[in-house]
């Protein structure tokens, strides 16, 4: 993939008010950790993660992903009707159907002529969506598309430490501990032909990447209903096998990281900043070792947000941008795995 016209106009960004603490969570798995003999701070040692966010009990995704959809619009001066297409690319949806961009197109009030759809690619599904953009803008089929998300962790979570909990074994925690992980918030990336918008606004320009899969490790990762099919009384639950995602998936990443390297004809110092999906203290260790690149590229959330899925990627940029830790003409890579296997890597002259 190799665009010329395309450009990462703005991005927007929501955050839960309610900050809960790994601490918190411990006290919720006193249960087992008194019966196997775990003492209290293991979790945030294993993890890196000392925070994470939830939204409130009553509220839609589409309303936090609006939300950061507005302000996203807001900071390019783009108005709704200059949008050609709105995805929503969140794991955790409002519901089957219809689709979750539409309640988001309509709070923004989009043209009817807006192509409006959802697409699913596990924590990648920004990323995927940014490309499904960036092809209709480089074929000048669109001149501006949105890309929303918002993912929710508190059900999940809260769920799963009742499981833990009456199951009291290792290994079952080991299969989900992963999980303890989630956090909460929605984003928004806004990208453009360049044409529109206040012309002093900064402009990044998305120049490509590359994709890789490992298809044949789909089943790592399960967050759905416990029975198989679409049961409406079964239960949700998730289970990650979280050694086995480490692994195959930092060997992926090597795999498409050199592909990458090869693709835009990089020098050895080249990527100049990293961008990563945020997942945790080990992953982000054996992430760089393999890539064999200086960690110090890199701006991590995980410590303070926790692993957010598919809004994960999109708001460490934005946090990266606003304190300064992405410079003009920085060449940014973008990078993610996603359960399934899946890899991005997408090139950003910043």
């Amino acid at each position: 993939m190799k665009y010329s016209r395309v450009f990462i106009e703005s991005f927007g960004y929501e955050l839960p008010s309610r900050v809960v603490t790994t601490a918190e969570l411990e006290k919720k798995l006193l249960p087992f950790y008194t019966a196997v003999g775990f003492a209290p701070g293991q979790l945030e040692a294993l993890t890196g993660i000392r925070e994470r966010r939830y939204w409130d009990r009553d509220h839609t995704l589409a309303e936090h992903a609006a939300i950061a959809g507005q302000r996203a619009l807001d900071e390019a001066e783009i108005s709704p009707d200059q949008i050609g297409a709105l995805v929503y690319c969140g794991v955790c949806q409002d519901g089957f159907e219809p689709a979750t961009s539409c309640a988001v197109a309509a709070r923004l009030n989009l043209g009817e002529k807006a192509h409006v759809f959802d697409v699913k690619s596990a924590c990648l599904g920004m990323i995927t969506g940014m490309v499904q953009i960036a092809n209709e803008i480089e074929l000048g089929n669109i001149r501006a598309g949105l890309v929303v998300s918002c993912e929710t962790a508190r059900q999940i979570v809260d769920a799963t430490i009742d499981e833990i909990n009456a199951h009291n074994s290792i290994d079952f925690y080991k299969d989900t501990i992963a999980t303890m992980t989630g956090g909460s918030g929605a984003a928004a990336v806004l990208l453009t032909d360049g044409t529109l918008g206040n012309p002093e606004n900064r402009k990044h320009a998305l120049k490509g990447g590359v994709v890789r899969n490992a298809i044949q490790h789909f089943d790592l990762c399960h967050w759905g209903f416990e029975d198989k099919g679409m049961p409406t009384h079964s239960r949700v639950i998730m289970r990650t096998r979280a050694q086995d995602v480490l692994e195959q998936g930092v060997a992926l990443a090597q795999k498409t990281f050199m592909a990458f390297k090869n693709e835009f004809n990089l020098s050895d110092h080249e990527p100049d900043k990293f961008i990563g999906h945020q997942v945790g203290a080990i992953h982000h260790q054996k992430f760089y070792q393999a890539l064999n690149q200086d960690i110090q590229k890199d701006f991590c959330t995980f410590p303070f947000l926790g692993n957010i899925g598919t809004v994960s990627l999109p708001i460490t940029a934005a946090i990266a941008d606003e304190r300064g830790f992405l410079k003009p003409e920085d060449l940014v890579a973008f990078i993610g795995v996603g359960s399934g296997l899946n890899c991005y890597i997408l090139g950003v002259r910043w």
